[in-house]
């Protein structure tokens, strides 16, 4: 099956009540494992490159520094691992773009591949993220892509993404939004932060994410509702960690119960990350816990050292740099970075399974409509 828009999925979410995960990716062998676990569970697949991830993709080892010329190869690069282990696929999959910054990372993950986008202005006022998101939604949806806003900060970090202090959204703006840009999905502040320091005992605002949901049923628009930085952090894998060495401090997510509740409020969108990079880590440092023999290795001793140098640390890139041509190509040149490699892959479908589960989607990939992007262009071209 190809890749697919993200709108018919959401229209799902919203027809049918459940919430899509959406996991963001950051090499081909994550790819992989994220599409092999939705099949698993019958579930649509939504994977996200986030706008820096594209840069360490196509290369760029200090991806914060990332070109665009670097994103473009980057996309094309998840774009293309995307086709291959979804080709035969009977679930429908979706390739996002995680926190666009500006018109031309988007174009470049359109034009490399992407079949939905989020372009965040949420830093800008009102009016300028108005008219930025409006340029992504009209080339975008000239090409059958779906596009996601923001409205509202969040805080916490990630990648570039970063801020001291909430913005909670205005769910009176929401309508107003939607209304002049034309996005398919708007990204919410409801007291959701990024990052694996959330806090402990996080409680949502979920009357912003009624008040929205109300205003546009009213106004009759559509519009999904999503949930970034939603990670879990789940505490096993955080304590896990710690115990081979790590030194992880002050390590809450959001809890899974507070997720679920925002789901009958409008949410249908769930943002993970972060216990992808908890799981991946915790595999590594169990594999060179015990298999010693491996630190010595010409292929993968080096991540090895890695760990050892950056025991606060939790993002797989910093680790995996060693082998690029494995992330950027799924490359497998010796047993070794195979041993690594299902590291990867079993840390993926351990995260993301359990909350395909806890989000409702399993069993329903069947109710998600397929549609080309020529027939969602043509739709669009119609006014839906």
């Amino acid at each position: 099956m190809p890749i697919v828009p993200l709108r018919p999925l959401l229209e799902a979410t919203q027809k049918y009540s459940f919430a899509q995960g959406a996991f963001n990716v950051n090499a081909v062998a994550q790819a992989k494992a994220v599409i092999e676990v939705h099949e698993m569970f019958r579930s649509a697949a939504i994977l996200q490159g986030a706008d820096l991830a594209n840069g360490f993709m196509g290369g760029r080892k200090d991806f914060l520094n990332a070109t665009l010329e670097d994103k473009k190869i980057g996309a094309k690069n998840i774009a293309d691992a995307v086709k291959k282990y979804g080709a035969e696929s009977r679930i429908p999959i979706v390739l996002h773009l995680d926190h666009g910054k500006d018109f031309d990372s988007c174009k470049a993950a359109i034009d490399n591949g992407y079949t939905s986008v989020m372009i965040d202005g949420s830093s800008l006022p009102f009016e300028q993220n108005v008219e930025l998101t409006r340029e992504v939604v009209k080339y975008a949806h000239n090409l059958g892509v779906t596009v996601e806003g923001e409205l509202g900060v969040l805080a916490g970090v990630e990648d570039h993404v970063f801020s001291d202090e909430s913005t909670y959204t205005n769910p009176t703006k929401v309508v107003e939004f939607l209304k002049k840009t034309g996005a398919d999905c708007l990204a919410i502040s409801y007291g959701t932060m990024h990052g694996a320091s959330k806090g402990k005992n996080v409680k949502l605002r979920k009357e912003i994410a009624i008040a929205a949901r109300e205003c546009l049923l009213h106004e009759h628009i559509f519009g999904v509702l999503v949930s970034h930085g939603s990670s879990t952090v789940p505490r096993y894998i955080v304590e896990e960690i710690n115990k081979l060495g790590g030194e992880l401090t002050d390590a809450h997510g959001v809890p899974v119960e507070e997720l679920k509740a925002a789901i009958p409020c409008g949410i249908g969108k769930i943002n993970v990350d972060t216990d992808i990079r908890l799981a991946v880590t915790r595999n590594l440092k169990e594999l060179f816990s015990f298999n010693p023999q491996l630190r010595l290795s010409s292929t993968v001793g080096q991540i090895y050292q890695l760990l050892e140098a950056n025991k606060s640390k939790f993002d797989p890139r910093i680790f995996l740099v060693p082998i690029m041509d494995t992330l950027m190509k799924g490359i497998i040149p010796d047993d070794d970075v195979a041993k690594v490699v299902d590291c990867i892959e079993r840390g993926v479908k351990e995260a993301v399974g359990t909350l395909i589960v806890e989000f409702g989607s399993v069993g329903k990939a069947d109710l998600v409509e397929c549609v080309t992007l020529e027939e969602m262009a043509q739709r669009y071209k119609n006014g839906l």
